[in-house]
């Protein structure tokens, strides 16, 4: 029989125990204001319709009425760090060339050429150029985007060098990320960010590098893609194999209208166990995820909770690999699964130990697939240049993640979250309800996004 929360209205259900807000007031270090924060608001229960992921005309509808009014995380700074170099931002039938100028500015131009629309660059491409050719007839415009070369000239009186200018896009940046936006009347981007500059205040992102670049094909929509990263309430089943008493502590916020996070605890004691842990054998579980292979957990110091400690031990592990300081980050903002997302599909995770950004795309030919970028992020060092970003690694639909050695043992937790891909597909479509059912608070993130989704499409 099912376990239901019947004297619970709608929306006012939470999980026994303690909030994730009061478990971390538990730590030594104060974490920042922002993860205090309680942002939930009960929406509706209604089922979300399949046809959402599996229709081609919704598909349709959100390439025409979604993707070319948004604001779309197109790349890193450090793809583009030097005049000339430019990088290639697809999404649908729209493409973006974004350049940095001989001025050192950051410019986004649509990839068509303005004699008779032959995209000037591939897909995805990344590389230096000193103007963009077109490889058609030759039309030359400059890293500003003006026309700058116009064979046979002769023959078009009625083209300038200004009247065929590149189209130029809206471009902002954010945290060293670039973003892109289509829609020239669109709000500016630190309108649509929100509240994202104020809660990574402390976290200084933009002082980050791309340490592994994986891009994978997956056998769903994109916003099914998207809602496997989104609730911890898969951990139990999908990670843990049904073990009891795995879910983390934590928090879904909604930060109206483009922003919603969740937070979970790592380390901390579950108040679904019977017997609750003892603070040594929650160490003893961390341990093992970063502890030395050939060292015995050490034995907790008295008056110290097994979050501190490991926080600490995570601080000096990763301080001498990247040779740093990494005292002055709280034991939430060392441990704990941060989870930020910004409509329509970026996802950044700030914290130290799983330093993360995802972006999701969709499929222009079918809306059963998308594709998966996801980055590694790491603290540039004070004084030392950091490395150049690297080339994705492009993995289809049946390689594993564990093929991308920079994820190392998060290879095999990406395969488990990807595993279950395909078959939801399947089942969107011979479901006989119709729709998926969502829980009050675990999952209203995934509600957030199917509202946004449809404050465009339908509205």
């Amino acid at each position: 029989m099912a376990t239901t929360a019947t004297q619970a209205k709608p929306g006012e259900a939470r999980a026994p125990g303690p909030t994730y807000q009061q478990a971390i007031l538990r730590d030594s270090s104060p974490p920042p204001p922002a993860f205090l924060e309680d942002s939930y608001t009960f929406d509706s229960d209604a089922d979300i319709p399949y046809t959402n992921y599996t229709s081609r005309e919704y598909a349709q509808a959100e390439f025409e009425k979604l993707w070319p009014r948004v604001w779309q995380m197109a790349c890193r700074e450090e793809h583009i760090p030097e005049p000339g170099d430019f990088h290639v931002y697809d999404i649908g039938h729209l493409s973006a060339i974004v350049t940095r100028t001989p001025s050192g500015a950051i410019k986004a131009f649509v990839n068509a050429c303005m004699h008779r629309g032959t995209a000037l660059k591939l897909p995805d491409e990344w590389s230096y150029c000193e103007s963009f050719r077109c490889p058609f007839h030759g039309w030359t415009f400059s890293l500003d985007g003006e026309l700058i070369d116009l064979p046979e000239g002769w023959d078009f009186p009625h083209v300038t060098g200004d009247s065929h200018r590149l189209r130029e896009l809206r471009v902002g940046t954010w945290g060293g990320f670039v973003f892109v936006n289509f829609d020239p009347h669109a709000e500016s981007l630190e309108t649509f960010l929100g509240v994202l500059p104020e809660h990574f205040r402390d976290f200084h992102i933009e002082d980050r590098y791309v340490e592994t670049h994986v891009r994978k094909r997956l056998p769903v929509n994109w916003k099914a893609a998207e809602e496997a990263f989104m609730e911890a309430y898969h951990v139990k089943e999908t990670h843990a194999g049904g073990r009891e008493f795995s879910e983390p502590i934590t928090t879904y916020d909604i930060f109206p209208p483009n922003v919603n996070r969740f937070i979970h605890t790592i380390g901390a004691h579950n108040p679904r166990r019977p017997v609750p842990l003892t603070e040594q054998q929650l160490l003893e579980q961390m341990w093992g995820r970063r502890g030395p292979a050939d060292a015995a957990c050490p034995t907790l110091p008295e008056g110290m909770t097994a979050r501190d400690f490991y926080a600490r031990h995570v601080q000096q592990q990763l301080g001498q690999q990247y040779d740093q300081d990494f005292s002055h980050y709280s034991t939430a903002q060392t441990l704990d699964s941060i989870e930020y997302f910004l409509f329509p599909n970026f996802f950044i995770f700030p914290g130290l130990s799983l330093p993360m950004a995802y972006r999701f795309r969709p499929d222009p030919q079918d809306p059963d697939y998308s594709y998966f970028d996801l980055y590694f992020l790491r603290p540039k060092h004070p004084e030392n240049a950091p490395p150049p970003p690297p080339e994705p690694l492009l993995l289809d639909i049946q390689d594993s993640y564990t093929l991308a050695e920079g994820l190392g043992a998060l290879g095999a937790v990406y395969d488990q979250d990807t595993d279950n891909m395909a078959a939801q597909t399947r089942g969107f479509k011979t479901c006989q309800k119709g729709g998926q059912t969502l829980g009050n608070y675990q999952e209203s993130r995934i509600r957030h996004v199917h509202a946004r989704v449809n404050d465009y499409v339908r509205g």
